[in-house]
């Protein structure tokens, strides 16, 4: 019998030998939601010569249903003849002002899926620059939201990922977040600017949905004995979920699809944790519990 996944996101699964229980937080964030949707909306009006820059979300099996529609991921744009690309879909992560500057002056249509907690962190990188402030953006430096922020931050911004000691400050600094870190690195990385700087302005731009999916983990991983935790493996959020649950001792795979899945993992295990990262479609999560079902009864 097959089973939805919407039916199950709030129960706990009694099985022959092991009880499956499902973050309610599993999957997509509305950000990505969001941009899926359009990308969707868009493949079935069939235009030719609609692109993705770069792939929409972090997430291979999206990108490669959105391939199958006719929307093609381009990893850059200098190698395609600007005849062909009719429209460009920016993805959830957001680009290089010059770059979005760059394809407008391409005459092309512009179908924008930035995430809006994304664009609200590029506003205030914007506005600190603006006030004067050297600008830190906590993050990995070479995620394509951090790149995207970068533009819009000044010439003096850095980068700080919350483990490499801190460079030597200007006076007044002022702090963003790449959308999908841990709040207790943002905490960590404000105690050690404060040695530095005599001014310090902050920008909490972490997606509320990332801290709750994180606590929420963190509550699951602590009750059973093995942790499942399903994303693209190019995700930050998923890979930094996996992370978390390693750090607790649980017994932890980071898998992409049910397919990777392994019986010989639950052998013992009376409890699994299914956790999944914000790129992670339903349909994924589905296949995943349904998989752990057929092992487990």
């Amino acid at each position: 019998m097959r089973i939805r996944l919407r039916e199950i996101l709030n129960l706990s699964l009694d099985l022959q030998h092991m009880k499956i229980i499902i973050a309610k937080t599993a999957g997509f964030c509305f950000g990505v939601r969001r941009a899926v949707n359009i990308a969707f909306l868009v493949a079935k009006k069939k235009r030719k010569g609609v692109y993705t820059l770069g792939p929409i979300i972090h997430n291979p099996q999206v990108v490669e249903r959105l391939r199958d529609k006719g929307i093609v991921p381009l990893e850059n744009i200098t190698g395609k003849d600007k005849k062909d690309i009719k429209a460009l879909i920016i993805r959830t992560h957001g680009i290089p002002l010059s770059l979005y500057e760059k394809i407008k002056s391409m005459g092309c249509d512009i179908i924008d899926t930035t995430c809006p907690f994304v664009k609200k962190a590029q506003d205030y990188a914007k506005l600190l620059k603006k006030e004067g402030y050297q600008v830190l953006i906590l993050g990995e430096k070479k995620h394509p939201e951090v790149t995207g922020l970068l533009s819009y931050a000044g010439q003096d911004a850095l980068v700080v990922d919350g483990e490499t000691p801190l460079p030597k400050l200007k006076s007044r600094v002022g702090i963003v977040v790449q959308t999908t870190q841990n709040l207790e690195v943002l905490k960590k990385v404000l105690s050690d600017a404060i040695a530095y700087a005599r001014e310090i302005k902050v920008y909490n731009t972490i997606c509320s949905s990332t801290a709750l999916r994180l606590r929420e983990t963190q509550e699951m991983a602590r009750k059973v004995d093995v942790m499942i935790v399903v994303g693209g493996k190019n995700s930050a959020n998923t890979t930094q979920l996996a992370r978390l649950c390693r750090s607790l001792s649980v017994q932890t795979y980071h898998i992409e699809t049910s397919s990777e899945i392994r019986k010989d993992w639950f052998k013992g295990a009376k409890s699994v944790g299914i956790t999944a990262g914000a790129s992670t479609p339903d349909w994924i999560i589905k296949g995943v519990v349904e998989r752990i079902r057929e092992i487990g009864g």
